[in-house]
Order: structure tokens, then sequence, then C-alpha cells
């Protein structure tokens, strides 16, 4: 069994077959999921898990090289826009633009998050 990173068997399988330059999508509960793209639902309830408490799963266990979140999150939800902030480097597209990258996705993570475009996408570096 494993004792360290994620133990959700959906995403620690998903995650081990990600390459350099894949794509990863950490979602609110309201962000549409394209046609096709692998989904893995956490949310149970409305707020349950955050979004941040998954982003910080995620970024302990994967290698981003770079992230991308949607520029209204800077007048719509500043709170969380901060505090990605403080996890990651990230750099700024329309709303629009962030769910055209999630149709490039190779997993989507769903979180129970309810606030406003509490949406990443990141993209997957090499570890060497």
């Amino acid at each position: 069994m494993k004792k360290h990173g994620i133990i959700n068997r959906d995403i620690a399988a998903a995650l081990a077959q990600f390459g350099h330059t894949d794509l990863l999508v950490i979602a609110d509960c309201g962000l549409p999921i394209p046609k096709g793209i692998s989904c893995v639902d956490l949310s149970y309830k409305i707020g349950e898990p955050a979004f941040l408490t998954i982003l910080d799963a995620v970024l302990a266990d994967f290698e981003a090289e770079a992230a991308y979140i949607a520029q209204e999150i800077a007048g719509k939800n500043p709170i969380i826009g901060q505090e990605i902030f403080k996890r990651i480097k990230a750099d700024f597209v329309t709303h629009e633009e962030l769910k055209e990258l999630s149709k490039q996705a190779k997993l989507i993570i769903r979180t129970g998050e309810a606030t406003p475009y509490a949406n990443i996408v990141l993209r997957s570096g090499v570890i060497f």
C-alpha cells in the first residue's frame, strides 16, 4: 500500500501515466467537463472537498512546469487567486481560454468548490 502522496487509486494511476506537457485540470464543481476527457469527481457536497485542499495534494505529488488560471479570478475570487499564487506561479488566461485548454486535458479532477473561477490547468513537467 502507498505510504505517501495521493492514495486515490484513479488519480494516482492517471498521474503515473502523465508525460511532459500533458495537462491536468483541477476544477470547481461548475466547470463543464468536456466530452471524452477523463474525470475523477471527488465532490460529495457543496464546498467539499475544497479546491485548495486538492491543489495542495496534487502539487505535493505532481511536477508542474506551468499553470494557467482565469483572469476573472482576480476580481471575482481574489482570496483563492492569492492562495494559488502562494503555491505556484500561474499565467492568466480568459475563462473561455481555460475551458478550451480543458478540452486537451489528460485528466480533470472535480472538487466540490463552489466559489467563482476556482480552476487551474497544470502542465506536466519533468523531474530531472
